[in-house]
């Protein structure tokens, strides 16, 4: 078959899918869940998928809110990634609302090449992607131990085939102190908020001799309930960011010397703990990224090879080790709007960004037709990543 004239009718299917993407789109904006609470939307999207023709497992992983969904049979398999939790607060700020509708789309609109070529489609619902590393937990649970490619488009204000993501782990804090009257016998107490605060202090000193790339921040989750006691108890969360593995490692011992040394001036007992899972930084697949660029650009989107903002972390970095992938950006929103920001949450629902969802659903199910129609481009994508092994 043509492919020009395979990828002109993918792209019509999104076309066709447009109202109803639409409509998901917007009522899972609507019906904001956080992590691993996303059963409204993970219901909608399996709806969607299974009227389409696609066998659907939900539950996957041990996860309630995951899913798979497949088209077709045999090798090659390509995954187009799914997100669609929200954030505490702010809502879809996210634009998962968005992003999970991207590969649902796309899926659909692949089927037309699943049925010229072998190989087979799947989306691959993954939840808690901003809180929980919710990936990471599926890549160790085997989810992707099949895939030959791993995709997906993320909401943002500019259109991008690669995105630089850092390595990260979260840090729970605690201090415990001796409660006593803060004015008539204060010499009594051990403040365990004064830990907390020092602590800060050590960090923003540390943040000057750490590499420009590294991250740390933090809050207070506790410290103290009135002012006139010594408060006797303190927590907070902290997250450690950095391009490599081996300098986040590094880093992690210097941040927890911020805290044992305001242990050690103050006198309250420090109890620490990492997350059990991390977010791994992202390998970026060029060989794919070079595919989704040249498909985006024939819907005459400006688009660029390399993600020149700010670094973040996500857990497509951990399904980035393990198999060629790529973590695209789709404009959404106008350029200067924050991400995780009221503004944003808002400008997921215009028609500009239904624009960008069925555009880079578009693209997905082109770079689809490329992999499927072509052995030895899929060939490049998996030998590019060998060797960066």
């Amino acid at each position: 078959m043509d492919i020009e004239k395979l990828k002109a009718a993918v792209t019509e299917q999104v076309d066709v899918n447009r109202q109803r993407l639409s409509e998901l789109a917007r009522k899972i904006h609507d019906n904001p869940e956080p992590g691993f609470q996303e059963v409204k939307a993970a219901a909608w999207l399996t709806q969607f998928l299974e009227e389409n023709s696609f066998s659907v497992k939900r539950g996957i992983c041990r996860l309630p809110t995951a899913f798979r969904a497949s088209y077709g049979k045999g090798r090659p398999v390509i995954a187009l990634i799914a997100e669609y939790d929200a954030l505490p607060g702010v809502g879809h700020a996210c634009g998962h609302n968005i992003s999970g509708n991207i590969s649902t789309g796309a899926a659909v609109a692949a089927k037309l090449a699943i049925d010229q070529f072998p190989g087979c489609v799947t989306v691959i619902g993954t939840p808690a992607e901003e809180l929980y590393a919710g990936k990471a937990i599926m890549v160790k649970r085997g989810a992707f131990s099949d895939v030959d490619v791993a995709m997906m488009v993320h909401s943002g204000t500019g259109n991008t085939a690669t995105t630089s993501a850092l390595a990260c782990q979260n840090l729970y804090i605690e201090f415990f102190g001796q409660a006593a009257h803060a004015a008539a016998r204060p010499e009594k107490g051990i403040n365990a908020l004064e830990a907390m605060i020092q602590s800060f202090t050590a960090i923003n000193s540390l943040r000057q001799h750490i590499k420009s790339s590294a991250r740390i921040h933090g809050i207070i989750t506790d410290g103290g309930q009135v002012s006139n006691v010594v408060p006797d108890h303190s927590a907070g969360e902290f997250i450690v960011r950095a391009e490599e593995d081996d300098y986040l490692e590094e880093l992690k011992k210097k941040v927890v010397n911020c805290f044992k040394g305001a242990a050690g001036a103050t006198g309250a007992r420090l109890k620490y703990k990492w997350d059990a899972v991390r977010y791994a930084p992202m390998r970026n697949n060029l060989t794919l990224a070079r595919l989704f660029v040249d498909n985006m650009k024939s819907l005459g989107r400006s688009v660029d090879l390399p993600d020149s903002g700010g670094f973040g972390s996500t857990d497509m970095g951990n399904v980035s080790q393990i198999v060629p992938t790529i973590h695209a950006n789709v404009a959404v929103a106008p350029r200067g709007t924050l991400l995780h920001s009221p503004e944003f949450a808002n400008a997921v629902t215009s028609e500009a960004a239904i624009d960008g969802l069925c555009d880079a659903a578009k693209t997905l199910s082109m770079v689809v037709v490329d992999l499927l129609a072509s052995p030895e481009t899929l060939a490049e994508v998996k030998g590019e990543f060998k060797g960066g092994q």
